[in-house]
Order: C-alpha cells, then structure tokens, then sequence
C-alpha cells in the first residue's frame, strides 16, 4: 500500500480526531462510506456513493446549484470580499516561475508562494495571518487532457486560504465553517449540495489530513490541515499547523454557470472571440453532453484516449469518428486558447520558452497552440489571443497590461523561430518517410526533444506513426522539475536555539563576543548568536577569528550557523571575541552589489523577461548568469 493510501486509512480510523469538525454536529452532517471507492465522506443528504469522480458524474451542467451567476472576474471578487470580511488580509499573486524554491520550475500551489526549505525541512512565512490570495499554478503533467476532459488546464488559479494555528490564525473548525458560510452565502448553495471527502495531502517536507469539498459532483476546493513534518515513515508534530485550503477560481466560476465545460466559464469573452474568429461550429448541448460521459472517466489510469472516444461514441448512439470530427476542433479552441494564457502569464513574470528546464514545458504548450493554427489554418494569431486575455483578466491582475508589449515581443519571436523551422522539419519528416524508420514512442519522443517535430507535424505529412497515449505527459515528464538535491548537514542539532543573525541588526557589526554552544568534531563552532555570514544565494561566506582561531567556512543548517575552523581548543560554554574579516567581506558585498546593477541594467535595456538565473560571488571575483531570448 503506498504511502497516501497508508496515511489515509491511518486518519480515516480515527475520524473524530482529524476530521470531524464542529460545523457537521451543528449542520447535521454525517459520515458515511462510498459503496464503491470506499472512501469516507460527510453530507447531510442520505447518499450511496462518494461526491468524486469515478463514484459521481457532474450534475449542475446546464443546471447549477447556485441562486446567482458569477463571471471569472466576479466570483474571485465575491470570494476576495468575503474573506476580508472575514478579518484576512487579501495579497497579491506571487509569480508563476517559482525562483524561492529550487526543486521547482513553476507554483505549483498557493501555499508555495509561502514556503521556503532549509536544512531539508520546509518552513511556512505568512505574511499576514491569516490571508487569501488569487495565485496563479502552472502544472504541465495533463497537456494532453486539456480541451477534452472539460477541467484539465495548463494554468489556474488557485484560490489559497491560509492561516498559522496561533494567537492570530485559526484551525481547522474555523477553516471549513468559513468555506461552508462562503458557498452557502455569496454562491447561494444549499447546504445540502455540500459534500465533504476525507482525503490527505503529503508535500515536501510536511503533511497532513484534509476536507475535500465538492458541490454536485465537481470538487471546489480541498482544506489541507498541515500538521506533520518529515514524512509519512518519519515524522513529528509541526510547532505552529498551517491551514492550506486551495480551491479553483475557475470550478467557482463554473460551478454558477453550468456550461458545457469549465473553459467557458473560465475564459469569457476571450473563448468567445476566438470561436467566432475561427467560424468552428460550436454545438453546447453537444459537448456539455460528452463533458457529462467524460467526467467520471480517470483520465490518470485511462491512457489511451482511442479507448474513451469508442466508449463515449457509443454512448451517444453516434460513430467514434463522427464524434471526433466534432470533438477535436473544440479540444484545439480550449487548448489553444488555455495555452495563450499560460504563457501571457509565464512571460509576463520573466519565464522564456526555451529547450532546458522549465522553459521546455512552456515551449511545448506554445509549440501545442501553433500546431493547432497550422492544423485547422484559423485566422488567428497568439498576440491577439494573448492581448485579448489581458484585457479581460486587467481587473484581477493589472500586471499583465504592464507587460503586454514583452509579451508580444517573445510571442513573436517564438512566432518566427516556429515558421522559420516548417522546412527544416519537412526534411526530416521526409527522410524519414524515405528510410521507412520504425516511428515508435521513443523515437517520436526523441524527435520532439530534440528536433521539436511533433507527432500531429509527421501525422499531417502523411506518415504513419504508432498511437502514443499521453505523449506530451511524456515529454514534460523529462523537464518537470529541477535536479535538486539540498545537503542535508548530518549533523544532529535540532535541540539548539536558532542562531541569532547580528547582521541582521547592524550590517556593520564586525567584532562582536558570543557564547559557545557546541563544538563537534573539534572543529565546527556552534554560536549562540553571529556576526558571520553564512554561505546562501551564491554568495561565499566570511572568514575571520573565533577567539584566535581562523574561520574557514562558515554555513547554515535550518536556523542555526555553523563555523569552521582550522583547529580548535576552546571549550562548550566559553564566551570568545569574535571578528569577521572585513576586507573579504567589503569586496563580497562590492560584488553583490555589482551584480545587482549589472542584473538592473540588462532588465532596462534588453527587456523585463531579463532575469537572473544564478549568481556567485566571492572575494576575487563574481558571476551573473541572466535569462535572455
């Protein structure tokens, strides 16, 4: 049994302590098990299956649940207001290219924008607590399901509720008292279209139980209760438990609209002027109705999109071909127009398109959008879809207009490289069909990586290929996250106090006296407090004296520093006079400050999509590695 499964049959044996909450004694929620998933879930209704898919199939298209209509725009604004009301502090989106965590290219979650990871272990910083925040996730791992599935995206955002169980936040009876009172109020749901699933969350380095909340079939939002560090084999109780409730600003969207698919609900007007533009035929009560069959489908264990197509196809009493022909120029407008926006939102926030890292993923869905203009020939370009979503979504994120010509410019650029590539891809596509090459999975995946030739560029030339189920989960699979491996000091020092950064409170601070903690292996010096700047972002740490003893090192293990020196004969508990060398560490911050005006002046004269991608800095001489189309 893996890890998720083990932890949630743990919880689910002990209900009263991590998931019944006060809200179900006082509403009349009871707990109930699934017959068929058999998962426990609370609802007032008397009901025989769990709310999530496969068990449930979506039951408010063209009926929803909700006594008012919200817009993209309207229903984050109800949500924000809401929870002002509610004594949070509303903040700014953080961007999209998560540069504070290097194990990820992209925000993946709203409760990222929040984390940062030192000595193997995540720490939560709120800004404020508690707060909401309207952050914008890229995940690339269901490319390929996006305009079929009618709720994958490339990029959503999601609602993030969060609070710090202290003095000043809340815990988990709050937390789901507050969702409940949010969709029973502004949305206007009843309470007895509310379903709670038990569920858990594991993240790197913490996690914890969680409520899933879904409302006639579709989940909205999912209430993690962050109360374990380590992980599920080797964990202890978190100091302060941190309230992660993530929830789809585009399912609050479509949950009070019902249309066919959550893509209309969630790009408006911009969907609407690229179906009229591309004079595609759109049937709603068609494909509200394949949206309906699709939902209960697990489009992770169901690969092969040629086995949904013929059960579908059957289901509506139609051929599987006449239901492709109506299907897949409609799975080109969502895609295409979902692709746009995750990378008006990718540039807009300095990430570049690009064969390394991240930058691969975003390449794919820009190289996806393209493929579709070639493959139906639209009169459509990818700076007018991208303007168009700028406009629409200026309310919510007035940023992007900020950027709008940086973005035209790299879709242009891109744009170009694209068309300029066609001839050369015909050549290729050519010699291969002349040496009848065997184009199985890996050698197309081999193409794409290292060629970009799609499979739909080789289809549509006219040679044959062999199916790939979920090819381009395939190829993003290889960039989706950096190769991150943090040293993890073997050092056991958890029962020490955290370091105390004289830096911090005088930058000028150079001889400074401290209390010796701990010596380990007669040559690491642990302090109660510092004036030695530890090794972080590139930047070499300072050197000096611990008593008469030079400093060779100094480094960082969670909050506590460590130094190194060249021997040592003091004593655990012997105050010592300290002095870091200024020298060094007046040319270090010379060269910081280099590379800041060196990173400052690319920006201005190359272009806001100028980013620095790593940094070094030493006493005799510095690095700036920058992003550059």
């Amino acid at each position: 049994m893996e890890g998720k499964e083990l932890l949630r049959e743990k919880f689910s044996s002990k209900p009263d302590i991590y998931y019944r909450v006060e809200l179900f004694e006082n509403e009349g929620f009871t707990r109930k098990r699934c017959s068929s998933c058999k998962k426990y879930f609370w609802s007032i209704q008397d009901r025989e299956f769990c709310p999530d898919q496969p068990c449930s199939i979506y039951e408010f298209l063209g009926d929803p649940p909700t006594t008012k209509r919200f817009d993209y725009l309207e229903a984050w604004k109800q949500t924000e207001n809401f929870f002002i009301k509610n004594g949070h502090s509303s903040v700014k989106r953080y961007p999209v290219v998560c540069r504070w965590r290097p194990d990820l290219f992209f925000t993946v979650a709203s409760i990222i924008d929040f984390q940062r990871i030192e000595g193997g272990k995540v720490i939560f910083e709120l800004p404020n607590n508690p707060l909401v925040v309207p952050q914008v996730c890229m995940r690339f791992n269901d490319i390929q399901n996006v305009g079929l599935s009618g709720k994958h995206f490339s990029s959503f955002c999601m609602i993030g509720q969060h609070s710090i169980a202290n003095s000043e936040g809340y815990w988990k009876n709050k937390c789901v008292q507050l969702d409940f009172d949010l969709l029973r109020g502004p949305f206007g749901i009843s309470p007895e279209e509310i379903v709670f699933l038990e569920d858990v969350w594991i993240g790197y380095g913490a996690f914890g139980y969680s409520l899933e909340y879904f409302v006639r079939g579709l989940e909205l939002g999912n209430a993690v209760f962050t109360t374990f560090q380590g992980t599920p084999t080797d964990s202890t109780d978190m100091k302060e438990k941190v309230i992660d409730m993530g929830a789809g600003l585009e399912r609050f969207a479509w949950i009070t609209q019902g249309t066919a698919t959550g893509y209309e609900s969630a790009f408006g007007p911009v969907l609407q002027s690229v179906i009229k533009t591309s004079e595609v035929e759109y049937d709603a009560d068609f494909i509200s109705k394949f949206t309906r069959l699709v939902s209960p489908l697990n489009w992770e264990s169901i690969n092969d999109h040629v086995d949904i197509q013929e059960r579908v196809a059957k289901e509506m009493n139609i051929s599987a071909d006449e239901l492709w022909n109506k299907v897949l120029p409609m799975q080109a407008i969502y895609s295409l127009t979902d692709h746009v926006r995750t990378l008006v939102f990718s540039i807009a926030d300095g990430g570049l398109p690009s064969n390394v890292g991240g930058g691969y993923n975003l390449r794919v869905v820009l190289r996806r959008a393209l493929d579709f203009l070639e493959t139906y020939n639209w009169n459509l370009n990818l700076d007018d879809i991208a303007e168009w979503h700028i406009n629409y979504l200026g309310a919510i994120f007035p940023e992007l207009g900020e950027k709008k010509d940086e973005i035209a410019t790299i879709l242009e650029v891109e744009q170009k490289r694209y068309q300029q590539g066609k001839e050369r891809v015909d050549r290729i596509i050519q010699n291969l069909n002349k040496t009848n090459q065997k184009l199985d999975e890996k050698k197309l995946i081999e193409l794409y990586d290292s060629e970009g030739i799609s499979p739909e560029q080789i289809s549509q030339r006219g040679v044959k290929i062999d199916t790939i189920s979920d090819f381009y989960t395939k190829v993003t699979a290889r960039h989706n996250s950096p190769k991150f491996e943090e040293k993890i000091s073997p050092f056991k020092i958890d029962d020490l106090p955290n370091t105390i950064l004289l830096f911090y409170e005088d930058p000028n601070l150079y001889n400074f006296s401290a209390k010796i903690l701990r010596i380990i292996e007669g040559k690491y010096v642990i302090l109660d407090k510092t004036a030695f700047y530890a090794r972080a972002g590139g930047q070499e740490p300072d050197h000096g004296l611990i008593g008469s003893f030079n400093v060779l090192d100094t480094t960082k293990q969670g909050s506590i520093v460590i130094h190194k020196v060249e021997r040592c004969v003091l004593e655990e508990g012997d105050v010592v006079e300290c002095n870091v060398n200024i020298a060094r560490r007046n040319q270090i911050t010379k060269h910081h400050t280099a590379t800041h005006i060196l990173n400052g002046s690319a920006r201005k004269v190359l272009g806001s999509w100028v980013w620095q991608n790593s940094a070094f800095k030493d006493s005799d001489k510095a690095r700036l590695d920058i992003t550059h189309y």
